[in-house]
């Protein structure tokens, strides 16, 4: 017999997915105990967690899952086939039509770049305190994108309006938002996108107390602490308007003691996925604001429960480590919106967690 956890290494289906396929009555375990509630699985039900985990991988819906395992070990194969042309038909149409709404997209953003005029960004000179821009970039540079297929989110948007530096990262799963006071600039708003690197060496240069002098030239960056500095080309990409991110307000909000809650991060329960997926959080929002960690056997209706949350433990606890304070607060709305990880004391000072959608 093999646990839950051990079927679910050796096939590739996740823990919560096998409780959702058991429920569903797709794959139901061989012995369930009756005190622990502890599934158990029947040698020869490997093969089938490993058919499912394929057909699951596909995209076939559930209905069609059901008698695909129905007739899979029957000697007339017939009704498996045809039901593997069907879903391949549907993939191959669902294909076609995306790329005829995927070009008719393509076309309108031709038509709109075709009739915009570029913008050159006029030359800016600004002073900001060493220590409000490292804290600044401490707190964003953990969340910019190491996807080569996206370059424009490799680096960190520096957006100068009146007297505030506003510098933001994203890689699609989270984004971080941090603000600076500056001195010397009283034009419009300006944007410029930094490359990873060379925010990098700008964190390094800002390390004393004075101030520090930035400007931008065209698409060129210079950062000067006497006589050093960090210079290069602005990413030569628009960074999304990262405003119709913020998060909005209405959230319950949690105070959380961050070295308790990232210990328990650390050592409590975690959700694996699938190979390569990354380990999650399950977190409980009581109806005080309270969060606690839902243990796994707990999370069995993930789902049907609004005050579950699952999020990329990983992300979690790397946004705990860049708030720098002994006490952060965890803003949480509904299950699919974003998480917010904000500074009691500064308000400006956040970072967005996308949530993880579990099965069931």
């Amino acid at each position: 017999m093999r646990s839950i956890g051990e079927l679910a290494r050796d096939s590739g289906l996740g823990v919560s997915a096998l409780r959702f396929y058991d429920r569903a009555g797709v794959l139901v375990p061989a012995w369930v105990d009756p005190v622990s509630g502890y599934r158990w699985y029947e040698p020869a039900q490997l093969e089938e967690a490993r058919l499912l985990a394929r057909l699951r991988r596909a995209g076939m819906p559930l209905a069609d899952v059901r008698l695909v395992l129905a007739g899979w070990s029957g000697a007339d194969t017939d009704l498996v086939r045809e039901l593997f042309k069907a879903h391949l038909r549907r993939l191959e149409q669902g294909l076609s039509d995306a790329r005829g709404e995927f070009s008719a997209l393509r076309a309108l953003l031709d038509h709109r770049e075709n009739v915009m005029t570029p913008l050159r960004i006029p030359v800016v000179r600004l002073s900001v305190a060493a220590p409000e821009l490292a804290a600044a970039l401490d707190a964003v540079r953990f969340a910019a994108s190491t996807d080569p297929e996206l370059p424009m989110l490799g680096g960190v948007l520096f957006d100068i309006e009146g007297e505030s530096l506003r510098v933001v990262a994203t890689d699609r799963y989270r984004m971080a938002c941090a603000r600076a006071g500056v001195a010397g600039h009283d034009g419009g708003r300006v944007q410029a996108v930094v490359p990873g690197p060379l925010a990098d060496a700008m964190r390094a240069l800002s390390d004393g107390e004075g101030p520090v002098r930035l400007s931008l030239d065209g698409d060129r960056v210079t950062l000067e602490v006497g006589d050093r500095q960090a210079a290069g080309r602005c990413l030569g990409h628009d960074f999304p308007d990262y405003r119709r991110l913020l998060p909005r307000s209405g959230g319950r909000r949690a105070v959380v003691e961050v070295a308790a809650f990232r210990h328990a991060l650390e050592t409590g329960p975690v959700r694996s996925g699938e190979a390569g997926a990354p380990d999650l959080s399950v977190l409980r929002v009581a109806d005080d604001g309270a969060v606690a960690l839902c243990a796994d056997a707990d999370g069995a209706h993930v789902g049907e429960d609004p005050n579950l949350v699952a999020v990329n433990r990983e992300f979690l606890l790397a946004a705990l480590a860049v708030g720098a304070r002994d006490r952060l607060v965890l803003e949480i709305g509904v299950p699919t919106a974003p998480i917010a990880i904000r500074r009691p004391d500064d308000e400006g000072a956040f970072s967005l967690l996308m949530p993880v959608r579990l099965e069931g």
